[in-house]
């Protein structure tokens, strides 16, 4: 569900049926510019195999990054991938320091990239990020922030599934933005 009327583009609903069962709100409407999606998919996949992230690393990025953004839709998403509402709370509790480093740079990012300082690399750095790392790290968060922004400018409400698969902690934290969608038919 969002604000336009719903794209529809087989292999994009294809795919989300192999992968989870059910088509994705957002994917009904980058339905709308397929090759829109798959680009910026792509482009996030060059930064995610420069990092070498794992899925965890992904999520904390991601829900550290959408929760400051205040997007609910990539916050449950993430926070239900990877079953961990720390970054989403923003206490970070339970992240080791690598994942708080990257959390915090993440806010910060998405939050106002201006106020990012050379203490702020260092830290990267001093986490085990080499410069040509940080800058794919910067990269990802800036595509991700691009991406959350037409979901959600675009009214795209978080699937309903999302409610079932998200552990209790993650529905807790994620207070902000746009709410879950009611049930609907594939």
């Amino acid at each position: 569900m969002s604000f336009l009327v719903p794209a529809e583009d087989a292999g994009m609903f294809e795919e989300d049926l192999a992968d989870r069962g059910y088509v994705m709100n957002l994917t009904r409407l980058w339905a709308h510019m397929p090759d829109a999606h798959a680009g910026l998919m792509g482009l996030l996949g060059l930064a995610t195999d420069k990092l070498g992230l794992s899925v965890r690393d992904r999520g904390v990025l991601v829900t550290a990054c959408a929760s400051a953004l205040g997007d609910s839709y990539c916050s449950l998403a993430w926070g239900a991938k990877i079953e961990d509402a720390a970054a989403i709370r923003g206490d970070d509790e339970g992240l080791d320091e690598r994942e708080r480093v990257m959390a915090a740079w993440a806010r910060k990012v998405a939050r106002d990239p201006n106020s990012t300082t050379e203490a702020d690399v260092r830290a990267l750095r001093e986490a085990g990020f080499g410069d040509g790392e940080i800058f794919a790290l910067t990269l990802y968060l800036a595509l991700r922030v691009s991406f959350s922004t037409v979901n959600d400018a675009l009214g795209a409400l978080p699937d309903a599934a999302l409610r079932d698969s998200a552990p209790p902690a993650v529905l807790d934290a994620v207070t902000f933005g746009r709410p879950i969608a009611p049930p609907q038919p594939l």
